[in-house]
C-alpha cells in the first residue's frame, strides 16, 4: 500500500516515498530533555573559560586579578543592563541596586558577625531584588528618557539617604573585614586569588544563566518588544510583566555584583549609588551591545584597563580618554564589541 500523501502529491514531512523515516536519537533526546543543544556547548565553552581564567589568575600578578575582580563584579551589572536594552530601555539607576547589594553585605558582615563570602554574594543580590521589585510595576510601563531619569531619580534618592543615615557610616561609608568562604578562613598571601575565582565563577554562572535567558520564550519575547509593542499584546503576551521581570533580574546581578566588589575593596561608600557610577555601567552595555553576554565582560574589563592606564599616564583627563574611546567604538562598532563574533544572528 503506498504511503500517504499531502495534498501536494509529496510524502508527509519527514518521510520518504518507500515509508517513514527513522527518528534521530539525538533529536528525540534533547526533545524529551528540552535542552537546547547550543546550550550545552556554551556550558562547556563556559567550564572552559573558568579554568583558562582560574590558571591565568594563579600567575598573574595581583594588581592584574585585583583589576579583572572588578572588571567581573562591575560586569554583572551591566549584564543586567543589558538585559534591559534587549526590551529597548536603558536604566542610568543601577548605582542604587549596587550600592544595595554593597551595603547588605557589609552590615551582615558588621552587624550580624555572617562572614560567608559566597552567602554575603548571594544575601547582596537577594536584597537588592528585595528592594527593587516594588518598583517594577510602574517602571514597566515607562520607556525612553522616561525610564532612564526614573531609574536616575531612585539611584540619586538612595545616595541621598545614604549620605545622611550615620547607622550606615554616612558620607565616609565603613569598613569590613576579610570574609571567609565555606567556613575556611582564606590565607594572607592568596584571599585575593580566592576573591578573584569567586567573583569570576559566579560571573561566569550568571553569564551562562542570561544566555539561556536571552533564548528562551520569554528572553525573545523581550526582543519583540522592542520591535514592536502593540503586535506582542495582540498575540497574548504582556509587555508590562516582561519588563517587569527584567528589571527585577537586573536588580539582582546588581546586587551580586555590589556585594562581590565591596567584599574585594573592604570598603562601601554612598558613591556606590551615585549618578557618575550608574553612568559607568551603562557605558560598558553600550560598548558591549546587546547581542553576546561574554561581550559584557570583556567591555567591562577593557574600561578598567583603560581608566587604571589613563588614570596612571593622563591623570587630569583620563575621562577625556574615555570619552574618546566611547566615541571611537559607537562610530566603527556602533552594535558593540559583541556585533564582532555576532553578525550572523543580527540584523
Amino acid at each position: 500500500m503506498a504511503p500517504p500523501r499531502s495534498a501536494f502529491g509529496a510524502p508527509p514531512q519527514g518521510g520518504t516515498a518507500s515509508g517513514p523515516a527513522e527518528p534521530d536519537p539525538r533529536r528525540s533526546l534533547d526533545a524529551v530533555s528540552g535542552v537546547d543543544p547550543s546550550h550545552w556547548r556554551a556550558a562547556w565553552l563556559a567550564a572552559g573559560c573558568f579554568v583558562l581564567l582560574a590558571g591565568a589568575g594563579w600567575l598573574a600578578p595581583k594588581w592584574l586579578t585585583f583589576l579583572v575582580t572588578m572588571a567581573a563584579g562591575n560586569g554583572l551589572v551591566s549584564l543586567g543592563i543589558v538585559g534591559l536594552m534587549r526590551g529597548g530601555v536603558v536604566p542610568f539607576g543601577q548605582g542604587m541596586v549596587f550600592a544595595i547589594g554593597g551595603y547588605a553585605a557589609a552590615l551582615l558582615f558588621n552587624k550580624l558577625g555572617f562572614t560567608d563570602a559566597l552567602g554575603l554574594a548571594l544575601a547582596g543580590g537577594v536584597m537588592a531584588t528585595l528592594i527593587a521589585a516594588p518598583f517594577a510595576p510602574l517602571l514597566s510601563r515607562y520607556r525612553g528618557i522616561f525610564f532612564a531619569m526614573l531609574t536616575l531619580a531612585l539611584s540619586m534618592v538612595t545616595y541621598g539617604l545614604l549620605m545622611k543615615l550615620q547607622v550606615l557610616g554616612g558620607s565616609d561609608g565603613f569598613n569590613l573585614g576579610r570574609p571567609t568562604l565555606l567556613g575556611q578562613k582564606l590565607p594572607d598571601d592568596r584571599v585575593g586569588y580566592v576573591m578573584y575565582l569567586l567573583t569570576v565563577g559566579l560571573a561566569t554562572l550568571m553569564a551562562l544563566l542570561a544566555r539561556v535567558y536571552f533564548d528562551s520564550t520569554r528572553g525573545l519575547v523581550t526582543l519583540a518588544v522592542r520591535e514592536n509593542e502593540l503586535r506582542v499584546e495582540y498575540l497574548g503576551g504582556s509587555v508590562r510583566q516582561a519588563m517587569g521581570i527584567n528589571f527585577i533580574l537586573a536588580a539582582f546581578c546588581g546586587g551580586l555584583g555590589g556585594a562581590l566588589v565591596v567584599m574585594s575593596l573592604g570598603h562601601i561608600e554612598p558613591t556606590f549609588s551615585f549618578w557618575t557610577t550608574s553612568g559607568e555601567f551603562v557605558f560598558v552595555a553600550i560598548l558591549a551591545g546587546w547581542q553576546s553576554v561574554a561581550a559584557v565582560f570583556i567591555a567591562s574589563t577593557v574600561l578598567e584597563v583603560v581608566r587604571s592606564f589613563s588614570s596612571s599616564y593622563f591623570p587630569n583627563t583620563w575621562q577625556l580618554v574615555l570619552g574618546l574611546f566611547l566615541l571611537f567604538v559607537i562610530r566603527f562598532l556602533p552594535k558593540g564589541i559583541g556585533s564582532l563574533w555576532m553578525r550572523g544572528s543580527t540584523r
